[in-house]
């Protein structure tokens, strides 16, 4: 296939440069707004690697059922995902956290510490808040309706109406990525038994999981459909392209993607969640009113460690009221595709 990106520079050239400020809202702890992030989410993604395997589940239950152990250490009930046995010591962990009818998400990367008789302890690396644009693009609160929901029990029934993944993807190092990702139905992933492919949209700029595939081609994505406990668990070995006829096979409002990835012999489980059940995501209505986004944001600025010019800039920037928020609205209105 053309266009096949294998490089750092050849992704770069397609997407633009990583850039350091994208670094500045990343902590390395639980602090306060994470730790009642915790406290009102009842569903998490999660990732799992060791260096043979990526492994992509999810954990649901009562609000609260992930804590954190100070700041440093995260603990799940082992009974709250689907496949526990994903989660042994040594493996690289990365999660992501939902709270009912917000569109923000906290991602929490960092390594399994501990395995017990109940709890899955997790050695926090990484904490930071994530836009909104994969929830929002994937209308991830309004659920279909039943009659929509009937009927998934096939791969081609599946990608005509899931409009939500979660992807996981490792580097060499463990060092373990759940990325969100979202569109209207139909516009999520696209293919079938022998090649998926899926686009990348913008997003919060990392670009962790494009990274990560270009040392470890590999991924493991949990599509969904949201409103409904069925899922799909894709795994196989990936590559990037740039090529211009499969992007223009996503194109949306007018905008094509940069990149696509494309599966290769996937292999595909569709189940049904238990944790989704348990969690029940779509029967709240709103988020606490407790819970601000934008001062997450600027919460965790203020937090990281980086020092220099620039970090001072942006420290001083997220201090002005009402700043953060006002961009972080005007960035999902112009950049959601």
């Amino acid at each position: 296939m053309d266009g096949v990106i294998s490089t750092v520079e050849a992704l770069e050239s397609q997407v633009g440069a990583r850039a350091e400020a994208v670094d500045l809202k990343v902590i390395d702890h639980l602090d306060a707004h994470a730790q009642r992030w915790l406290a009102v989410s009842p569903l998490v993604f999660a990732g799992f690697s060791d260096t043979q395997q990526i492994e992509v589940t999810v954990a649901g239950g009562s609000p609260g059922f992930a804590s954190a152990s100070g700041a440093g250490l995260l603990r799940i009930p082992r009974a709250a995902l689907d496949e526990p046995l994903y989660a042994k010591v040594g493996r690289g962990a990365g999660l992501l956290f939902l709270i009912p009818g917000l569109g923000e998400t906290l991602r929490v990367n960092g390594a399994v510490e501990a395995v017990t008789g109940d709890d899955v302890v997790i050695a926090v690396h990484e904490c930071y808040a994530h836009c909104a644009k994969a929830l929002l693009r994937s209308a991830f609160w309004s659920a279909d309706e039943p009659a929509a929901q009937t009927g998934i029990d096939n791969l081609p029934r599946l990608l005509a109406v899931c409009r939500f993944m979660a992807l996981a993807t490792a580097d060499a190092e463990l060092r373990t990525d759940l990325s969100p990702k979202g569109d209207p139905a139909g516009l999520l992933m696209q293919g079938d038994s022998t090649q998926l492919c899926f686009a990348d949209r913008p997003g919060n700029r990392r670009t962790d999981s494009m990274r990560n595939m270009l040392v470890r081609p590999q991924a493991a994505i949990m599509l969904l459909v949201p409103g409904s406990a069925q899922v799909a668990v894709v795994k196989g070995r990936s590559h990037m392209t740039a090529d211009t006829a499969l992007r223009q096979r996503f194109e949306v409002q007018g905008k094509v993607p940069k990149v696509v990835t494309v599966l290769e012999s996937p292999h595909v489980i569709l189940r049904e969640s238990a944790a989704l059940l348990r969690a029940r995501p779509w029967m709240t209505a709103s988020a606490p009113e407790d819970i601000d986004p934008a001062a997450v944001f600027a919460a965790h600025v203020k937090l990281n460690k980086t020092r220099g010019l620039s970090a001072a800039i942006a420290r001083g920037m997220v201090s002005i009221p009402g700043l953060m928020r006002k961009g972080l609205e005007q960035d999902y209105k112009r950049n959601m595709y």
